[in-house]
């Protein structure tokens, strides 16, 4: 672990290698698992504001799961994330024709209807941010459905935070990314 400013980063995005591979996990991480993805106060207003320009990208299952419950649901330990459909996967995700599962938000940005790219703990996975008081804990999270992530990045020689490096920008700047850069260039 190190420090840079008021983060606390893990060596492991540093250290590990990561580019998705979509075409051999269809985006599991989208699906998988037990909740929906975290989001910030900030963007609970921003999902509300752009929900009506996002939903003609949705499925209708995905609709029907937002209009239920909201376009965030807060957990019994107060977390804030997505909603599910039936428990399972995120209510924003849509499906490729190929079978590839994607954001329905991110649709919607790539279409050029909203400046909004996606909840920032989508676009920063595999790294997970956690917030404390005095300061943010970055680090890598590894999930077994992530395997051939892990071994595409390896192949590329692609570093986590390499790979990451536009959703490292947009939490925490431009400056800390170059910080981040000089410890990498050290290691």
């Amino acid at each position: 672990m190190f420090q840079l400013g008021k983060t606390i980063v893990s060596e492991d995005i540093i250290e590990k290698d990561f580019v998705c591979n979509l075409h051999a996990c269809k985006g599991a991480c989208c699906i998988e698992g037990e909740a929906g993805a975290p989001i910030t106060e900030e963007e609970v207003s921003i999902l509300k504001e752009i929900y009506p320009k996002v939903k003609p990208f949705l499925r209708p299952e995905g609709i029907a799961a937002i209009e239920k419950q909201g376009t965030h649901i807060k957990t019994k330990n107060n977390e804030l994330e997505t909603p599910l459909v039936d428990g399972k996967e995120c209510a924003y995700v849509t499906f490729t024709d190929s079978g590839i599962a994607s954001c329905g938000i991110e649709d919607a940005h790539n279409a050029g209807a909203i400046d909004f790219i996606k909840p920032v703990s989508c676009h920063l996975y595999p790294v997970r941010v956690q917030e404390y008081s005095e300061f943010s804990a970055v680090n890598y999270h590894r999930w077994p459905i992530c395997d051939d992530a892990c071994t595409l990045g390896k192949e590329l020689q692609v570093p986590v935070y390499k790979f990451v490096k536009t959703a490292l920008i947009r939490k925490f700047g431009e400056n800390w990314y170059t910080q981040l850069e000089k410890v990498a260039s050290e290691m």
